[in-house]
């Protein structure tokens, strides 16, 4: 079957969709709302900064291999799945994966405002590649083809806005939005595919992802200086990301019981 959804046909809008929809526009309306978001003027000064074999920020750095493997797994298999929107859109997912780990090892090398824009700008393809895969696998095919394009054009403009005004409210909602749309569209819609529940785990991994960003110091000095909540970021969201490639790899057809 590949990855394209299992019916072409176009679902008449209805209630579930002005609720996806309110959903979408509103967290959009609601962090535009808010006063500007600014960058953290400690942002770059990570718990763990050790330096090793002349690589500075050791951990940090390598600790994004692990989103190249999965980024690279996820290209390979998307490249023998059927060509379609759905498709393109899980393959904008893992290609920004993989980049991610190009752009994230060379900004923790030296982190500035400048290399952490190489670092998100990756970020956002993959979030926008998964929000606009998950509407055409739960929603509608046609909606991917048409969404693609600009949803990911949307969330490159969201770095280069918040780098040029210091205001992190578009980026921030470019991260949020597909969080958001993982519980919404499995409640309201239905894939017509197994293992879906990965999807959740994958949604588990990276809120754990976010703590641990958020507690890099007091993880870093918790274990006793042997790994950060930074570096621990990283391979939570790279495990998350891997939740989302087994899903695709292992899931099947409801309708049909026959392996992709």
């Amino acid at each position: 079957m590949g990855l394209t959804a299992l019916s072409d046909a176009a679902p008449k809008p209805g209630w579930r969709h002005v609720v996806l929809a309110a959903l979408v526009l509103g967290s959009l309306i609601g962090i535009l709302s808010l006063a500007p978001i600014a960058q953290d003027a400690d942002y770059h000064a990570f718990a763990d900064r050790r330096t090793f074999a002349g690589i500075p920020s050791f951990l940090d750095v390598v600790s994004n291999l692990p989103f190249l493997i999965v980024g690279v797994l996820g290209l390979r298999f998307c490249m023998r799945a059927e060509p379609g929107a759905v498709r393109s859109a899980w393959t904008a997912l893992f290609a920004g994966v993989a980049f991610v780990s190009i752009g994230s090892a060379w900004y923790h090398w030296h982190p500035t405002n400048a290399t952490l824009v190489w670092d998100r700008l990756p970020m956002t393809i993959a979030f926008m590649g998964l929000f606009v895969a998950l509407l055409g696998e739960y929603v509608s095919k046609r909606l991917a083809a048409v969404l693609l394009v600009p949803a990911v054009a949307l969330g490159i403009a969201s770095v280069l806005y918040w780098y040029w005004t210091d205001d992190l409210s578009p980026y921030v909602w470019i991260q949020l939005v597909p969080l958001l749309t993982i519980p919404a569209v499995m409640v309201l819609f239905r894939s017509g595919y197994s293992h879906q529940w990965l999807l959740l785990v994958g949604l588990g991994w990276y809120v754990l992802a976010k703590v641990a960003e958020l507690n890099d110091l007091a993880i870093y000095s918790g274990t006793r200086e042997i790994v950060s909540g930074h570096t621990l970021k990283h391979l939570l969201a790279a495990a998350g990301s891997y939740c989302i490639l087994l899903m695709l790899q292992k899931r099947i057809p409801e309708q049909k019981q026959e392996p992709l």
